[in-house]
């Protein structure tokens, strides 16, 4: 006799249709809000790891741009460059400048004043950073810091993009088929820039009260530049330009800007006014005729000034 409960052999009886159209659209929202859900999230993710990959680019970029001039890094930077290709670029025309902090040997001490030399390097790193913060100035704007060198700043024109070099290089003209005043302008912005540094170092020691003192040479001419080096890349020039300019500094006076007769004789045209020194034997080069850079006439440049230390 039957007792009216479902014994466990027998199948419950399933639930009508409407119900069971109901559960699977249940069933189908549920899931497709699960897909939704996971789209999002996977979207998210795939988000967060394209602003990694792109901070981490944006790092990369700084990084490189901070240790080599911005014409360079973008040089190395570009994505079609494959990683064996070297770079280097022969300049027909460009300006070189070593300035020489004379006397900062003297100031430089180990003792525990100075705690074995730190307090002299720190403040040996503000000078340069007046420095270097020059070349943030738009009138600066084709010169190029290669390096320092102890207490040496060494500096070049008419390298990076804004150079007469780049702009030629898309005409096919030579540096020859400009007119001077065109051709000279990098020149005449470093002479400037030698002027500034000296300046620069004046407001520190007014205000340090210290008596620091530039030995400055310039030069121009050609010569090559390029990167040397995989784990510490750098940014050098190398030439008879750059030697005779090194030259220049080292066998100036202290306070003064020395120039060869070559550079004298294109500046002078500027407004520039010279001292000339006479002949001077350098190294590998016999006597030179040289002259000392004092300052620029009024008039000619917003920055001209008589400076100190200026030895004739």
């Amino acid at each position: 006799m039957a007792t009216g409960k479902v014994t466990s052999n027998e199948v419950p009886d399933a639930p009508p249709l409407p119900v069971q159209c109901e559960m699977a659209e249940t069933m189908e929202a549920e899931n497709a809000e699960q897909t939704i859900r996971t789209i999002y999230l996977w979207k998210r993710d795939l988000d967060e790891q394209k602003e990694e990959v792109n901070d981490t680019r944006r790092w990369n970029e700084a990084l490189v741009k901070n240790i080599l001039p911005d014409h360079v890094a973008k040089y190395f930077l570009n994505a079609t460059r494959r990683d064996e290709d070297l770079y280097s670029q022969t300049y027909e025309e460009a300006g070189v400048m070593f300035a020489s902090i004379a006397n900062f040997s003297d100031f430089y001490h180990e003792d525990s004043v100075n705690k074995g030399g730190l307090e002299c390097l720190r403040f040996l790193n503000e000078i340069i950073s007046d420095f270097d913060s020059l070349l943030d100035e738009s009138r600066f704007c084709r010169i190029t810091k290669i390096k320092t060198i102890g207490s040496t700043y060494m500096a070049a024109s008419g390298l990076n993009e804004y150079s007469l070099a780049h702009q030629l290089s898309s005409s096919g003209k030579k540096v020859t088929d400009v007119d001077n005043t065109t051709r000279w302008q990098h020149i005449v912005d470093l002479a400037d820039f030698c002027l500034a540094l000296k300046i620069a170092l004046m407001n520190i020691n007014n205000q340090s009260f210290n008596s620091f003192v530039l030995r400055i040479g310039l030069n121009r001419g050609s010569l090559l530049a390029g990167v040397i080096g995989v784990r510490k890349p750098h940014y050098d020039i190398w030439g008879n330009s750059v030697n005779v300019a090194s030259r220049m500094e080292s066998t100036g006076r202290v306070g003064n800007i020395q120039v060869v007769e070559d550079v004298y004789l294109g500046l002078k045209d500027f407004g520039f006014h010279f001292v000339r020194r006479g002949p001077v034997f350098v190294k590998g080069k016999g006597e030179l005729i040289t002259y000392f850079l004092k300052n620029r006439l009024p008039g000619t440049s917003s920055n001209s000034s008589s400076l100190p230390h200026q030895v004739t």
